[in-house]
């Protein structure tokens, strides 16, 4: 276990680049433990699935994208759930990654209020996906789809999940060994990717395009 006011963002870089992430074991809770799963989750970027009710919904429009413009506001919400692995001091460290450039959120808008969005860690060619959340429908998925289309343009080539779940896998993530992650790991860390690169809201069309392209 682990204060968080004994880690420096520096510190918690050199983790992800080992592959381990921190966790709380609830809002409450002081500490921190260190997870390094043994079949980790990861998006393949060529692989995200846009099933018909999506499509629509992007069609459909009524929304804004943007990235890096509510990071404070997305972390927040992601932490406000009954249950969450988000505690004070990993939030902060959160800002302190976001103030030096290494952590990066995606927003979804509509009529003005945050419908959506997720952020994560950003090293190298490597995107560690943190937390997401909707407050409206299919907030997050909008989000999700836009963020791999971001990825895909910026020049990452690894989106960590960390773990999988039923909804994740719905659209595409899937499970890799350890050794396995630690060698798709170790490619990014050698690349060079800028998230705030592309624009952040291309054409719906444009994105559902793309995934179908690849996916």
């Amino acid at each position: 276990m682990t204060d968080p006011a004994d880690l420096t963002p520096e510190m918690l870089l050199q983790a992800y680049a080992a592959g381990v992430f921190p966790m709380a074991e609830s809002r409450d809770a002081v500490e921190l433990f260190w997870v390094n799963p043994r079949m980790r989750g990861v998006f393949p970027l060529d692989g995200f699935r846009i099933s018909r009710s999506l499509r629509r919904r992007l069609l459909r429009g009524g929304f804004t994208v943007t990235a890096d413009h509510a990071f404070a506001q997305v972390v927040a919400a992601c932490a406000a759930r009954d249950e969450t692995w988000i505690n004070p001091g990993l939030e902060r460290l959160y800002h302190a990654l976001h103030a030096r450039g290494a952590a990066h959120s995606l927003e979804v808008w509509q009529d003005g209020a945050l419908a959506g969005g997720v952020f994560g860690v950003s090293l190298g060619g490597a995107f560690f996906g943190e937390s997401m959340f909707s407050h409206r429908t299919d907030g997050s998925k909008i989000a999700l789809a836009y963020l791999v289309d971001l990825l895909n343009r910026a020049g990452f080539v690894l989106f960590d999940t960390q773990f999988i779940t039923p909804h994740l896998a719905s659209l595409g993530a899937v499970e890799l060994p350890r050794s396995r992650y630690m060698e798709r790991l170790g490619v990014a860390l050698g690349l060079v990717a800028d998230f705030n690169g592309p624009d952040p809201f291309p054409d719906p069309q444009d994105v559902i395009q793309r995934n179908t392209q690849t996916s």
